[in-house]
């Protein structure tokens, strides 16, 4: 990627980063003094939730700043899985706030069974609760776009973050809005509400963390994608058995290393301007940044006897 190119990238991901974060700022105040004044356990939950979407905004700030480095001594394949590990930290932060509210759920359901009456919440709750909800779904919309467009995995996380709080919030306008209408009796909906949230949240966190783990871990490439890699190799009519065929990614890019073969008379010169032509192929498909190493061999013949 030439460093202008990256210069309008980094630019875009920081400027829907700040977005968010003023957003998440806002939101977290709000639903801080409303959760107090209101009388809402849920909506102070919530607030923590928002608390947690803005420390991730701060990590992929800081993480994709690092993974946009060129490559240097320490770092030959670049500093792409910065963004994977920004990733990760998300995803194990949104793994983290929806076990807690399951847990916070789990015990206020607990508490209503033995006994316990649950605090009558406010409409300024309500009211704060479902400004989030179109705040976020908002929020979530403009950045899962804008990372599509740039094919960055640590923004669409970010905006699956951004999501997930806007569903948190649905649970605590439902429990909010139950126990206003319903009465005393009902006032279970919220921390009811709360825990079916949370399974959505442990979900989409494991969705985020999976594939995380999979690339720190050097997994190869999908089926499906290895098998385009070789039709391409193959269309080459100078070359055959392509082997030895080796892919991983790195952060937003991958990487190929394959073994091939052609006809042993071939010039070096004629070699290295195949093994260039397969290259510039393979990146027109899988994106200029794409590692390629290719080794040549000569064809394999057979000895008459």
């Amino acid at each position: 990627m030439h460093r202008s190119q990256f210069n309008t990238r980094e630019k875009s991901i920081y400027r829907v980063t700040w977005i968010g974060s003023i957003v998440n700022i806002l939101l977290l105040v709000l639903k801080f003094i409303a959760g107090i004044i209101g009388h809402s356990s849920a909506l102070v939950a919530d607030a923590v939730h928002s608390l947690s979407d803005f420390i991730t905004d701060i990590i992929v700030i800081v993480f994709v700043k690092i993974s946009g480095k060129p490559e240097d001594d320490d770092h030959k394949y670049g500093h792409g899985k910065y963004e994977t590990l920004a990733t990760a930290l998300i995803g194990i932060a949104l793994f983290a706030v929806g076990i807690g509210l399951l847990i916070n759920g789990a015990t206020k359901v607990s508490e209503v069974i033995n006994g316990a009456v649950l605090p009558a919440p406010s409409l300024i709750a309500l009211a704060i609760a479902a400004i989030s909800i179109l705040a976020k779904e908002i929020l979530y919309r403009y950045t899962v776009h804008v990372g599509r467009n740039l094919n960055s995995q640590a923004v669409i996380a970010n905006a699956w973050h951004h999501r997930s709080d806007a569903f948190s919030s649905i649970g605590t306008l439902v429990g909010i809005g139950g126990a206003i209408i319903l009465g005393e009796k009902w006032r279970i909906l919220d921390p009811i509400a709360a825990i079916a949230v949370s399974t959505f949240i442990i979900k989409v966190a494991i969705d985020l963390i999976k594939p995380c783990v999979d690339e720190l871990l050097e997994r190869s490439l999908p089926a499906e994608t290895e098998k385009k890699i070789l039709d391409i190799i193959v269309s080459f009519s100078e070359i055959s058995s392509p082997h030895h065929l080796r892919t991983r990614r790195i952060g937003n890019h991958i990487a190929i290393e394959v073994h091939l073969r052609m006809d042993g008379q071939t010039t070096l010169e004629n070699a290295h301007a195949i093994a260039t032509a397969v290259e510039k192929r393979l990146k027109e498909e899988f994106g200029p940044d794409t590692h390629i190493g290719i080794h040549m061999e000569p064809i394999k013949h057979t000895v008459q006897k």
